[in-house]
């Protein structure tokens, strides 16, 4: 009877490591697809299309090229939405990765993200007003005026967004801690992640708050750093997507992380 006892519970505990192990394996294959797919999104709005359409101060000018281009900055508009909502994906998946690694400290790392998803969609949601402002008909109010409106909508957008990076930095340095804690053996077959990735991750994290900080107390702050501190991220993706989802945990190390 103990035999037939111990071999159930055995084979119970067999099962819940090979639970984690494919939870472990989905989210990397998921936060990889979302960070891919996320990235050029990003790359087209922001780079592509709003810095090539907005001048700084000219709010005329900047009308005129968003009206000219009306349906490009509306797609802009629209793929940062989609950003803000797979930044929720990839919150959650990141999560289902590290949570054998310490559960509390990923679901912080979570939060902080899934905090930043809806501070990017607030703030999104200022380049949808910036339309609304030139494409209404107010006699109160000259075209000058509606143009002046819609670039101080346009500049509440990148204020908000510079803000929020703050949160992105934070994600990015809990996510940072979690890599470098799990690196032990830089082993897809036996271990998480080499540790140094968890070291470039918080770099990255450190750029994002160091440029939020640093517009905030600097006037006329142009010096990008995380320009200069993204290679974790990068290489994250490729993590998640060649050796993540092949992670294979044993039972002593999932004991160990709970």
């Amino acid at each position: 009877m103990a035999k037939e006892t111990a071999r159930a519970s055995e084979g119970h505990s067999t099962d819940s490591v090979e639970t984690v192990n494919q939870s472990v394996r989905r989210g990397s294959l998921t936060a990889g697809i979302a960070l891919l797919v996320m990235t050029p999104l990003a790359v087209f709005a922001n780079f592509a299309v709003l810095e090539s359409l907005v001048t700084p101060g000219n709010a005329a000018q900047t009308a005129t090229e968003i009206l000219d281009t009306e349906g490009t900055f509306r797609l802009a508009t629209a793929s940062l939405f989609v950003v803000a909502v797979l930044d929720l994906i990839v919150a959650w998946a990141l999560y289902t990765v590290f949570r054998p690694v310490n559960s509390s400290i990923a679901l912080l790392m979570a939060w902080s993200r899934v905090v930043f998803a809806g501070v990017f969609m607030v703030a999104i949601s200022h380049l949808v007003g910036a339309l609304s402002i030139l494409n209404t008909a107010d006699s109160a109010f000259s075209t000058d005026q509606h143009y002046a409106q819609a670039l101080l909508e346009i500049d509440a957008f990148y204020d908000i967004w510079d803000a929020a990076l703050i949160l992105v930095g934070v994600h990015l340095v809990i996510l940072g801690y979690l890599v470098y804690r799990s690196g032990a053996i830089p082993s897809y077959k036996s271990g998480y992640i080499p540790k140094v990735l968890g070291v470039l991750l918080a770099i990255a994290g450190a750029g994002y708050m160091i440029d939020s900080f640093g517009r905030v107390l600097v006037a006329d702050y142009l010096f990008e750093v995380a320009v200069f501190t993204f290679l974790g991220e990068i290489l994250l993706i490729f993590w998640l997507f060649i050796y993540g989802r092949r992670v294979n945990l044993d039972g002593e190390r999932i004991s160990a992380a709970d």
